[in-house]
This record gives C-alpha cells, sequence and structure tokens, in this order.
C-alpha cells in the first residue's frame, strides 16, 4: 500500500515542480491600472493611502501617522530635486541661447570686416539685385 502512494506523490511533486516559474510575475489589473492613469497598486496614492483612518468625534482631524509622515517627506525631497533640476535646465538653455547669439553676432562681425566689391564687381552685384 505504501509503493502505490509514494508513486502517486512523486508524480504529483514532478508535475507541480514543471509549473515552478522563477520569472518576475505582474500584479493582477496592473497593465489595466497604468492605462487607466490610476497608480501600479491601490497602495501608492490617492484616498486610502493619503487621508486619515478616523478622526475625533467632535471633527478634530487624527494626528498623522509615521507612513503619512513618510511619504510627505518623500514627496518633498521629490518635489525639491524637481525644482533644482528644472532651474538647472533654464539655466543651461539661457547659457546655449547667450552662445548661439554671441556666435552669430561674431559671424556677422567677420562678414563686416570682408573685402568689399568695387568696380565692375560692384555694378553687376547691383544690376544682379
Amino acid at each position: 500500500m505504501a509503493a502505490p502512494v509514494r508513486a502517486l506523490c512523486c508524480s504529483v511533486w514532478r508535475q507541480s515542480c514543471r509549473q515552478l516559474s522563477s520569472s518576475c510575475s505582474l500584479q493582477g489589473g496592473q497593465k489595466w491600472r497604468k492605462e487607466h492613469g490610476l497608480p501600479r497598486s491601490g497602495s501608492e496614492y490617492g484616498p486610502l493611502t493619503d487621508l486619515p483612518d478616523w478622526s475625533f468625534a467632535d471633527g478634530r482631524p487624527a494626528p498623522p501617522m509615521k507612513g503619512m509622515l513618510r511619504r510627505r517627506q518623500e514627496r518633498e525631497a521629490l518635489s525639491r530635486r524637481i525644482v533644482m533640476l528644472n532651474s538647472e535646465v533654464d539655466k543651461g538653455i539661457e547659457s546655449w541661447q547667450t552662445r548661439e547669439e554671441k556666435a552669430k553676432k561674431m559671424e556677422e562681425h567677420q562678414r563686416s570686416v570682408l573685402l568689399k566689391p568695387k568696380g565692375r564687381l560692384l555694378i553687376k552685384k547691383k544690376s544682379q539685385t
């Protein structure tokens, strides 16, 4: 009796091992949420995450929880970084524009310094225009 049970267990084990996957799996509905502009999971942001769980009976808000304070600090740090990077991009664009203007002025100056046509070449040039 023990031999058939052992054979049955081994065959079940072999079949279950074949279905073992080592690739990363997506959470259920993650693709749908992204397509509809929602967070990847329900716990990233939104009213269930951002609003307090309770309040006092007289209407006073509950004290902020640790997770809420942590998320607030993370958002503040991210917003500071965004502002800093945005100002760096603005400075870069301004410096690029000033370099372009200087290059144009230098090119115009070099054109103005060139020798002017005289004699027959000047008459030809005026008649063409």
